[in-house]
């Protein structure tokens, strides 16, 4: 006790100056006065919490404010406007799913059609547009499209076209097929005894329950405004999910093998945070993230780790037995990693519409679950976004599974990784272009520092190719499938980027046109709210019934003013 009095005496020294100051400026005052002051203090003080601490960052919120106001100053808001007009008018010309509609059914027939006739339409509507994906050349979407299952997945999606899993005690045979599903999942994935899941309708949907278990989670660990560490390369359901849910998003940069920097996450983890977040791989550029490290953190800090495998999940599954082990782990085997997400129709081959999220114990999955026991209608229990879903799909993804095979999956993963290891050897011997990091699985993002790369994407899309335009930086992207493991495709591929990039290479400096400009503009465009609302005239369009005008814009988008 004698050795810390000293310290009291200093202590006690101090708080009389603080007492005597605050009493000094206090005289003279009345207590309604006291009183008002505290409570106005109180309420500036609670103001600017709720102003600082938000799900959107300060500085993303005053540059919002700065450019709203911005637009509406008189002759800067009037060049803007027209900008936007321009640019519209660009993006709704530029959609090629519209073009050449002459006409719409807009109401019920009066009598209804004849089967034949209902599948005659449907044939002219199957066959519209210019892309064929059977010839492989499109950019993921369709990951087999093999004729035989196809007649499977309608032979069984045709005995389970009513079923609903909603209601397992009338479709027990579905129930059972869904369970199924998780569990061999979660076998592949390395799951313990205590791992479990859920299926989904798509990776989005499982990406969103993720961030609702831990979201949940952090609010019962006393967290109130729950952030996630997300590379910026992450899938956007990430930034949905953010959305949705009130969290914080927190973009991670990646180092310069695209890779997400670790000692940044490290330096990013406050005590708010809810959840980290790796790719297995990317969709960007098909990087693989350094997920044994990032789980270090994890553990460490005691924070969930979610793994998001939707794009590769059911190739990576299968590399090792396939011949081509990856570099690090990913999966349930590294310690830290609590949830992974991956889609059963992409590389599983299921039908579209189909996806797992996977938990390494139900302590986790509970947190994804809503039940509403108080209902009037019953106890409502769901265990993901929606109530009922297609029992047709689930069956069709169980069928898909056991009729594939681990045998039949790691020989498809095998064509898939020898044709995607022999287009990156052959694209990196082109001078004028490069390849993003070192990828390991089924995507090449193709870059150049000699001209702009989406002139080589226009030019291939005039050779019939589809490939996906990325921004920031400047790529495009192949996403290997079974179709470009067909004889010749792959050597076609080669062929046409080198007789595009001759010919760009004869004019530098020619404007790019098309999607192109409208991807180069848009990454320009320091407004980014400028971006979203050009970006809606695309979403109009998908529900457009209005036949193509260049005098007007689609349904809904803003017009001229």
């Amino acid at each position: 006790m004698d050795a810390i009095t000293p310290y009291k005496e200093i202590l006690q020294m101090y708080w009389d100056k603080v007492t005597s100051f605050v009493n000094a400026r206090c005289d003279g005052l009345e207590p309604w006065q006291l009183i008002g002051l505290t409570f106005s203090s109180t309420l500036a003080s609670v103001w600017l919490h709720g102003f600082l601490c938000q799900p959107e960052s300060l500085t993303s919120r005053t540059k919002k404010q700065f450019f709203k106001l911005l637009r509406k100053m008189p002759f800067v808001g009037a060049m803007i406007q027209k900008k936007i007009d321009e640019a519209l008018n660009d993006v709704t010309s530029s959609l090629s799913f519209l073009k050449d509609e002459k006409d719409y059914i807009k109401a019920l027939p009066e009598q209804g059609m004849s089967q034949p006739e209902v599948l005659q339409k449907m044939k002219e509507y199957s066959s519209k547009g210019d892309v064929r994906w059977q010839d492989g050349k499109v950019s993921g979407t369709v990951y087999s499209g093999e004729e035989k299952l196809t007649h499977l997945l309608v032979k069984v999606y045709e005995e389970f076209a009513w079923s609903n899993p909603l209601h397992p005690d009338i479709f027990p045979g579905l129930r059972k097929m869904e369970a199924e599903v998780v569990r061999i999942a979660c076998t592949l994935f390395h799951g313990g005894p205590k791992s479990c899941g859920a299926m989904t309708s798509g990776g989005t949907e499982s990406i969103l329950m993720a961030c609702k278990a831990y979201r949940d989670l952090a609010y019962e660990r006393g967290i109130k405004q729950p952030e996630m560490l997300v590379p910026v390369s992450a899938h956007a359901a990430f930034d949905k999910a953010a959305h949705y849910f009130g969290m914080k998003l927190i973009q991670i940069p990646l180092t310069k093998a695209m890779e997400v920097d670790v000692q940044a996450m490290r330096r990013a983890i406050s005590r708010n945070t809810a959840m980290l977040v790796c790719s297995a791989p990317q969709f960007p550029h098909g990087i693989m993230d350094p997920i044994e490290e990032v789980a270090e953190l994890a553990v460490k800090y005691k924070i969930p780790f979610h793994v998001d495998a939707c794009l590769g999940g059911f190739l990576i599954a299968f590399m090792d037995k396939a011949g081509f082990p990856l570099k690090r782990p990913f999966d349930f085997r590294v310690e830290g990693v609590t949830s992974i997400s991956a889609d059963t129709h992409k590389y599983g081959y299921a039908p579209k519409g189909s996806s797992v999220v996977l938990y390494s114990d139900k302590e986790y999955r509970k947190y994804q679950f809503f039940i509403a026991p108080d209902w009037q209608g019953g106890i409502y229990a769901s265990p993901s976004v929606a109530g009922s879903r297609p029992g047709g799909i689930i069956a069709a993804c169980w069928a898909t599974l056991l009729h594939i095979g681990e045998s039949g999956y790691v020989e498809a993963t095998k064509r898939i990784i020898k044709t995607a290891r022999f287009l990156e050897s052959e694209l990196r011997k082109i001078d004028s272009i490069f390849i993003f990091g070192k990828p390991e699985v089924s995507v090449l993002s193709i870059g150049s520092d000699i001209f702009d790369i989406y002139r080589l994407s226009n030019f291939l899309a005039a050779k019939g190719w589809n490939l996906n335009v990325l921004q920031f930086p400047p790529s495009i992207h192949l996403c290997i499938t079974q179709l470009h493991t067909k004889p010749g495709v792959a050597e076609q591929f080669l062929k046409d980027v080198r007789d595009s990039i001759q010919e760009i290479m004869k004019d530098l400096n020619a404007k790019t046109t098309g999607m192109g400009a409208i991807y180069g503009m848009a990454q320009s465009v320091p407004d980014r709210s400028l971006v979203a609302e050009i970006s809606q005239a695309y979403l109009d369009g998908l529900y457009s019934t209005d036949v193509p005008s260049s005098e007007k814009h689609m349904n809904g988008s803003p017009g001229h003013h």
